[in-house]
Parts: C-alpha cells; sequence; structure tokens
C-alpha cells in the first residue's frame, strides 16, 4: 500500500523543542515520530511506530532463532512476588505503586524476573521439560526522577526481556552465550556502533554480568576500555588493582601536627611541603597522593535505619558517587548533612581521621590501595590537626575495601595489559546469569533424571527496543535530519513529486505503484507544497532511498539519492523501478 504524504498522519516542526538536549530527541519530535505527553512519557506517532515495529521485527527474529519462545505477561503486578525478593523495597522511589479499589498492593513491572520464574514453577515439573527459554516485547514502568533526552530516558519505555531456565549451571552458561550472541547480531543488524563491557548485577543479582554500550558522547555511562588488551568494563564494574602490602617493621611512628586552616587537600598539601620550618614533613615533594580523604556517607538498608559510613580514599581521587552506589546496592546512600555533624561530634569537618571511627565503632572501608604498609597525611580527629605517617595495618585497620574512587584516564588496566581510557555510551542491552536467586526464592524445582528434585538456574537479557529507535537516530544522524539504515526506516522509498507538470505527477504515481507492486514501502510525497520544503521534509525524515519526479521526467529520467552516503545519481524511467528496488533492499 502507498502512503501519501497529503494524507500521512504527520506534522514536521522547523524550531527544535525547547525541552531537547540531544540530537536525537530533537530530531525524533521535530520528523514528528514522538510527541511529549508528560516528563518521561511520550506517544509513537505513525512513523515512530513504524521504526519500532521494525526493530521489534529484528529484535524477534533473531530471538526465534535462538529458540525463544515469546509471550506476554501483564505490566499490572501484584506486591506479592517482590515482596518475596525484598524487590520491592529495593526499588525504591523508582518503582511505580498504587493500590486498586480494595487496598492490595500493585505495581507497574519494571522489570519481571520474579513473574517468569513463578511462570515457570506453575507449567513445569519435569527435566525433560528443560531447558527453555521465554521473552517478551512489552511497556516497562521505572520512575526515573530525572527523566530526559527524550525516549533515551523515560518513565515508560519498551523493553524486551527474555529469561533462560535450565537445571544446571552449565545449561546457564549456553543460554547466556546464545544471548550474547543473538545481541551482538541484532545490533549489527540495526547499524549500531556498540561495545560490550563487563558490569554490576545491581538489584538484579547474579553472577555475570554483561552490559552493551551504544557508543556515543551523550551517553550517561561511563565505561573505560585498555590499551593493550579487550578488557572493558562500565566504571562501576572497574576492580582497582591492589599493590602489594609493605612490611611494617622500620617504618616511621605516626606524628600529630598542628595544622591550622587546612581543611581541604589542597591547603593540606601546602602546609606538609612547607612544613613548621619551611621543609616538607615527609623530606621529599608531598601531593595530594600521599594524603587519605575521609569522606562521610550515611547508608541505609531497605527498611532499616540510617548508618554513618566512612570512606577513604587517596587524596587525589573523588568519590565516584555511582560506584560507591554499585558497590553498596541495595543499600541505599546519602553524603551526610550540617545537622549529622551536630549529632556526632567526633566527626571534626576538614580533619576527620580513622582513629575517631574506629573508636566510635562507625564502619570505616577503604580503597583497595590502602594496604597494609602504606602511611598516610590524614585527618587527626581535631580542629586544625593532622596527622603524618599514619600506617594501614600498624596505626588503623579499616573494615574492608569499598571500590568508590573515580576512575582515571591512564590508570593500570585490571587484567595487567595497558592502562584505561575513558569513554561515554549508551546502554542498549544488559544479560545476567541469574543463577537461583529467583528460582530459591520461589522453590522452582522439577524432578530430575534420578527422580530427586532440582532447582532450576535462571538467566536474564534485556534490550531497551525503544531507546534503540533514540540511539539509532543518535548514531545516524546529520546536519540535516534522521538517516534510518535500510530495515528499519519507516518506508523503503521515499518519492518526491517536485515538478507541477501533470506529466510528472503521472509518471511519479504510476512508479510508486510499480515499487508497491514490487513488495516495497513507498511513501509518495503528494502535496501541493514547493520543492523546496519538500526535500527539506524529505531529509529530515531520513527515508535511505529518495527518488526525485521532477524537471527531468520529461527528459526520461528521475533522480536517484542515497540519505545514507549523500550520493545522486539519474536514472532512465523505464529502469528506474528495478534499480529503485536494488537500491532500497
Amino acid at each position: 500500500m502507498i502512503t501519501r504524504f497529503s494524507q500521512l498522519f504527520l506534522r514536521t516542526l522547523r524550531d527544535d523543542p525547547a525541552d531537547a538536549e540531544v540530537p536525537s530527541h530533537k530530531l525524533l519530535v521535530r520528523a514528528g515520530y514522538v510527541r511529549r505527553i508528560a516528563p518521561g512519557v511520550y506517544s509513537w506517532l505513525p512513523l515512530g511506530l513504524r521504526v519500532l515495529r521494525n526493530v521489534e521485527h529484528v529484535v524477534r527474529e533473531e530471538m526465534n532463532a535462538i529458540g525463544g519462545q515469546e509471550i506476554l505477561l501483564p505490566a499490572l503486578l501484584p506486591r506479592e512476588p517482590y515482596e518475596t525478593t525484598n524487590r520491592w523495597t529495593e526499588y525504591g522511589d523508582s518503582l511505580f505503586r498504587l493500590q486498586d479499589r480494595k487496598g492490595a498492593d500493585m505495581m507497574l513491572g519494571p522489570t519481571h524476573e520474579e513473574i517468569f520464574a513463578l511462570t515457570v514453577k506453575g507449567e513445569y515439573n519435569s527435566y525433560k521439560d528443560l531447558p527453555v527459554i521465554l521473552y517478551q516485547i512489552q511497556n516497562k514502568y521505572r520512575d526515573e526522577e530525572r527523566p530526559r533526552a527524550g525516549i533515551l530516558r523515560g518513565r515508560e519505555f519498551v523493553m524486551k526481556d527474555s529469561y533462560s531456565f535450565d537445571t544446571s549451571d552449565e545449561g546457564l552458561s549456553e543460554a547466556y552465550a546464545k544471548h550474547r550472541a543473538a545481541y551482538q547480531r541484532i545490533f549489527a543488524r540495526l547499524a549500531i556502533e556498540h561495545v560490550i563491557v563487563s558490569a554490576t548485577s545491581g538489584a538484579m543479582g547474579g553472577s555475570a554480568s554483561e552490559e552493551f554500550l551504544a557508543v556515543s558522547p551523550v551517553g550517561e555511562d561511563t565505561y573505560v576500555h585498555s590499551t593493550e588488551s579487550d578488557y572493558a568494563a562500565n566504571v562501576e564494574a572497574v576492580v582497582t588493582p591492589a599493590p602489594p602490602a609493605i612490611p611494617l617493621d622500620g617504618l616511621p611512628a605516626a606524628q600529630v601536627y598542628d595544622t591550622p586552616d587546612t581543611p581541604t587537600i589542597d591547603t593540606l598539601v601546602a602546609w606538609a611541603n612547607q612544613g613548621a620550618d619551611g621543609a616538607s614533613i615527609l623530606g621529599r615533594e608531598v601531593t595530594a597522593g600521599d594524603t587519605l580523604k575521609n569522606v562521610m556517607v550515611k547508608t541505609r538498608e531497605p527498611g532499616g535505619e540510617w548508618e554513618l559510613l566512612g570512606v577513604g580514599i587517596p587524596g587525589d581521587r573523588e568519590v565516584d558517587f555511582k560506584r560507591l552506589e554499585a558497590s553498596l546496592e541495595p543499600t541505599e546512600v546519602a553524603l551526610i548533612e550540617a545537622e549529622d555533624f551536630e549529632k556526632y561530634p567526633f566527626l571534626v569537618k576538614g580533619y576527620i581521621g580513622p582513629k575517631a571511627l574506629q573508636q566510635n565503632e562507625v564502619r570505616y572501608l577503604v580503597d583497595p590501595r590502602v594496604v597494609d604498609g602504606t602511611a598516610w597525611i590524614t585527618g587527626a580527629d581535631a580542629q586544625g590537626q593532622h596527622v603524618a605517617n599514619l600506617t594501614a595495618g600498624r596505626d588503623f585497620t579499616p573494615d574492608g575495601t569499598i571500590e568508590a574512587a573515580e576512575v582515571r584516564d591512564g590508570d593500570a588496566s585490571p587484567d595487567g595489559r595497558g592502562t584505561l581510557v575513558s569513554a561515554r555510551g549508551i546502554e542498549i542491552g544488559h544479560i545476567f546469569q541469574l543463577g537461583r536467586k529467583y528460582t530459591d526464592a520461589f522453590e522452582v524445582d522439577v524432578l530430575g533424571e534420578n527422580g530427586k528434585p532440582v532447582r532450576l538456574t535462571q538467566g536474564s537479557y534485556g534490550i531497551g527496543v525503544s531507546r534503540l529507535v533514540a540511539v539509532i537516530a543518535e548514531q545516524q544522524h546529520d546536519d540535516k535530519g534522521l538517516r534510518w539504515p535500510k530495515g528499519v526506516a519507516p518506508f523503503d522509498v521515499h518519492v518526491v513529486i517536485a515538478n507541477k507538470d501533470e506529466g510528472a505527477w503521472t509518471g511519479a504515481e504510476s512508479l510508486a505503484a510499480e515499487l508497491d507492486a514490487a513488495g516495497l514501502q513507498v511513501l509518495l510525497d503528494d502535496r501541493k507544497a514547493s520543492p523546496g520544503i519538500k526535500f527539506k521534509d524529505s531529509e529530515l525524515l531520513g527515508v535511505p532511498t529518495v527518488v526525485v519526479v521532477g524537471r527531468g521526467w520529461a527528459d526520461g529520467v528521475v533522480e536517484l539519492r542515497d540519505r545514507l552516503t549523500g550520493e545522486s545519481r539519474e536514472i532512465p524511467v523505464a529502469e528506474a523501478a528495478a534499480q529503485i528496488a536494488d537500491a532500497a533492499r
């Protein structure tokens, strides 16, 4: 069927929307693919829905190819299963909670591990039924605190989530590998430049976890990769290589100094290089890396009370709050405030050291670089005082280590090969080996080959389907508009009538009919608008193959444009349908 532009439910905009920050958001709104209804909530208009369905089609084909079976579970879910796994609480404020008319707690599903586990429990009871891969493509809901970038980060979004169930860990590994390969094929078909990085499991739980990130300067995820190996990881998943411990024998004794007006690392370093007599207190140049910065936060277990936590990191680093949160998840984390200092007088702002924390039974976690034998300049827990040569393992003993310090370009790669370089990306997929976290919670067992119960092991695999539309727009646009890859675009061919001549109009109608008969999706711009407006709209909409029927029609030629490469050429009318069909496929 030919779609006529004059009848299409579409209005393009010349100006960027006021709330748009990134190119994909600007262009998808301007081109009439989506429209904002509320913060983080968007309607899909005809062109946008066509692209979304095309992306879904690619995902479905590859999921079916690995033996996945599609089902559809409700988005409105009861509280009880998520209470069983504690995720009703762990999800915190990001969960949309509501009550029905009888007062029963319900939620809008952000993810469906629990429901899939219960579904398999209700249907299968023998090892002969397994393994199985089930998936759905469905709307999900998360109450994002700061929805941004249009459909890149919304409160309602379309997601493909699949789940594997096996009787053995070897089976789980096989299903994980199948999904990993399928995801690579999906993103290749969608022409998305991406990387695979090690990731944390977060509230999902489980062991092995990898993210697929679309390479993009507007991405919210920072990842790092090695200069000399294939190591790549989300910064939250980077494990800091710990240096070897230093023998304690013969190390200088700790000494307290009066250090007035040194509440910051910079002022402390400046003082340490001058000392009391104009010489460095360490006998060499002191740097921020010689200091131990103690950052105070408060943590709260789901449903619990706030507790103090001290985090010690080298003074030349800042705390990366995302890494800190990932290290403590699902525990909630917040910086302490002025009233907290008043509540705990042993916390001397700007002069906090390990001693007071441990004397007052405050949990104290340090950066992995703080190993036994390392000596530090740090707070002496008194106004205007610091201690030098405070040595780990001798003068203080942390309660453990934590990955909280920022990861920087030039840091040693955790695999021991090369140094790290950072880049930004957009998360488009995440795969997890959940193991038995959810099947244990719901006792999902089947009878094994020996007649005894076997606890199933589970994998979870997600793709942000609606987000992929924005990602493709982000990576493929130019200064004129969108540039959809073939197979994703809302139409195969965009025919522009650029002449008022009756013969050209009749010829364009005939050409569109031939292309339609050849099985191509055709958009025919039959509006009574100027050629300039039509050309601008064709560039903005981004259909990869554009045919211009204009003045050349009288000479027996039409213009064939490739929106992806910008190339154009004239082709004979007699061969036009065949050549256009070849170009569009």
